[in-house]
């Protein structure tokens, strides 16, 4: 009757190893360490780099713990920060000869201090949150002036491309802060050309206003595209916050909107501000222009981007127009051409489209380069013939590597701010405060314990002890799988935790009631242990579930720190079920389950509706 069968234990004893195995990485603590990613959105990092990192702390005479590649950096921990520090000028000098012009970010970082062998099972500690392990915080301010003046000289390139498709004569178009305006020599085709525009650019609004000389055709945003160009750029923006945080090796940053023109960046865990600032703040934006051959007509010239085993440097000469730019990009992928050929597909929207279409239709067999700029300095990532007309789809072909294309196809979608920003606001929580906000979250979790154990153990006795034993392995369940999640950590988190230790015993008191009332109403133990587990269940998946529809709620409609508080709570109902019916009945079947003529069950006193009390509460040891 209570009794498990072994495949059952099987799965209890599976779950507490797993458990122990995720769990205990969270006590190892963090070690300093220093990070290197790439400096510019031409520079790969990969694997490559660790013998160079290695070589450069050999040189200082520096140990590492080790040096490995993650994926997207080259990390090397070190035993305390002294050695971190000298790792990182040590690693700058030998990585970036030239300060001016850094290839490669080599930033201040922490790592776990858990052995290797459990990194490789992806045995990871927690993330934790700004307030826990400290960090940076920044406001940001987005420029709406300069995100409407971009989107104006993009609207002014369209507008001189559509006059040009329908030969309609115009003497220049000037640039406003809301508008544009369009100078006609002849007034005559002043309507004509009013149409066009307004069927071109519906988010302008065009009047025709007469001059000395023909006439000026004048288009002013409405305030519909004056918000949402701001509003776009906001999103653009937030994006690329997200891919450069990424260069900074940063665990769950958090990057969210704040009013109209502001964005909130988090940062736990970054030791250099100037370094996140600098990173965050730059500014980066992707052009296709014509190549100018001819230097001395050159409007402007930059560096080629270099092929795998080309050592040379080169220039290429550009042409002042700028066909495309990469806001106006929709796609960019490796591929293969119809010559099975690596090659990049690139898709435009159809103002950019059109533009190209013009451009390559009056400059067959001449070159095009695509330009990514950063930090003001541009590199050609790209420098092709135009083999034939196109429009919004096209491909770049060449020479390349399946993994040169790749690269090509991710440097081409590489992010750029729409719009600049300024800090406004900067915080910086150091490690002591989040050391302390922890031991505090820790003690509060540990007390609780503590006290719904003495409760426990004193009112039920040994059926106290099995459910305190139930509400441990709850807890352990619990780390375990938000280290699995590779979840964030935060003080609400935290007090979620401490709130599902006392949700958690709910459900192990249900039990032993029902057992106590079973065997107050005449039950046999073996019938009462049995008969209490059964009833106790529905009441505790209704009770749990309805909490468990609270949470969900504030983990979609909540932002923050309020969902973090929900991703915990969530994930404690879930394992407290688990633990508290599955987990502590095994124990009870284990102790008791054997016993053929269990004549009593040490669950306290049990006392009946007429004043009585029944010897069954008490266990054999304690009746001698």
């Amino acid at each position: 009757m209570n009794r498990y069968p072994w495949w059952k234990y099987a799965i209890l004893g599976f779950a507490l190893v797993v458990g122990l195995l995720y769990t205990v990485p969270n006590f190892y603590g963090e070690a300093p360490a220093v990070q290197v990613s790439g400096g510019k959105a031409t520079v790969k990092v990969d694997a490559g780099l660790i013998p160079r990192v290695q070589e450069a702390l050999t040189a200082a005479q520096i140990n590492a713990d080790f040096v490995q590649f993650d994926g997207n950096s080259v990390r090397a921990r070190f035993a305390d920060t002294d050695t971190q520090i000298k790792a990182k000028d040590a690693i700058s000098r030998a990585l970036n000869p030239d300060a001016a012009e850094p290839r490669y970010i080599v930033a201040l970082n922490l790592v776990s201090r858990s052995p290797e062998w459990m990194a490789k099972v992806r045995a990871l500690p927690m993330y934790l949150g700004l307030d826990l392990r400290g960090g940076v915080h920044f406001l940001f301010q987005v420029d709406m002036r300069a995100a409407l003046k971009q989107q104006v000289d993009t609207y002014g390139s369209d507008a001189r491309n559509a006059l040009r498709e329908k030969r309609v004569r115009f003497a220049g178009i000037t640039r406003e802060a809301d508008g544009l305006t369009v100078n006609l020599p002849d007034a005559t085709v002043a309507n004509t050309a009013r149409e066009l525009l307004v069927d071109r650019l519906p988010s302008m609004q065009w009047t025709v206003q007469s001059a000395t000389e023909g006439a000026l055709l004048v288009g002013k945003l409405s305030q519909a595209a004056i918000a949402e160009i701001g509003k776009q750029a906001l999103l653009q923006n937030i994006e690329t916050l997200h891919k450069r945080v990424n260069e900074l090796g940063v665990a769950e940053p958090v990057i969210q909107q704040q009013g109209l023109d502001r964005v909130v960046v988090q940062l736990p865990g970054v030791q250099d501000p100037a370094r996140a600032k600098d990173i965050l703040g730059r500014t980066a934006t992707l052009q296709f222009r014509l190549v100018e051959t001819d230097s001395g007509a050159a409007a402007e010239t930059v560096p080629q981007r270099l092929s795998v085993g080309e050592t040379t440097p080169r220039t290429v000469g550009l042409k002042r127009d700028v066909i495309a730019t990469g806001e106006q990009l929709k796609q960019a992928n490796a591929t293969i051409d119809q010559d099975q050929r690596p090659a990049v597909s690139v898709r435009l929207d159809d103002v950019a489209g059109r533009s190209m279409r013009t451009a390559t239709r009056e400059n067959l067999g001449k070159p095009m380069a695509i330009v990514l700029y950063e930090k003001g300095k541009g590199e050609a990532i790209s420098v092709a013939t135009i083999q034939g007309e196109f429009g919004t789809d096209f491909q770049i072909t060449g020479n390349f590597t399946p993994q040169e294309t790749a690269d090509m196809a991710l440097l081409t979608r590489a992010g750029a701010l729409a719009a600049p920003m300024e800090i406004i606001e900067e915080r910086t929580i150091g490690p002591s405060l989040g050391a302390e906000n922890i031991q505090q979250g820790f003690d509060s979790v540990l007390y609780g314990f503590i006290a719904i154990a003495v409760f426990m153990c004193g009112y039920y006795l040994l059926f106290g002890v099995f459910s305190t034993v139930a509400l441990a392995f709850n807890l352990l369940c619990l780390v375990a799988v938000l280290s699995m999640l590779q979840a964030t950590l935060t003080l609400p988190g935290m007090a979620a935790i401490a709130l599902t230790l006392g949700m958690a015993i709910d459900a192990n008191v249900l039990i032993n009631e029902r057992v106590r009332e079973e065997l107050r109403n005449g039950a046999s133990p073996q019938v009462a242990i049995d008969t209490g587990y059964e009833k106790a269940w529905g009441t505790i998946l209704d009770s749990n579930v309805t909490t468990l529809i609270a949470g969900v709620a504030l983990l979609a409609f909540g932002s923050g720190p309020v969902r973090g508080f929900a991703v915990v709570h969530c994930l404690g109902i879930l394992t407290s079920m688990f633990s508290a019916v599955v987990f502590s009945r095994g124990l009870v079947n284990l102790w008791y389950g054997r016993q053929k003529r269990l004549k009593s069950v040490s669950i306290g006193q049990v006392w009946r509706p007429d004043g009585g009390k029944t010897s069954r509460a008490v266990s054999d040891e304690a009746q001698a």
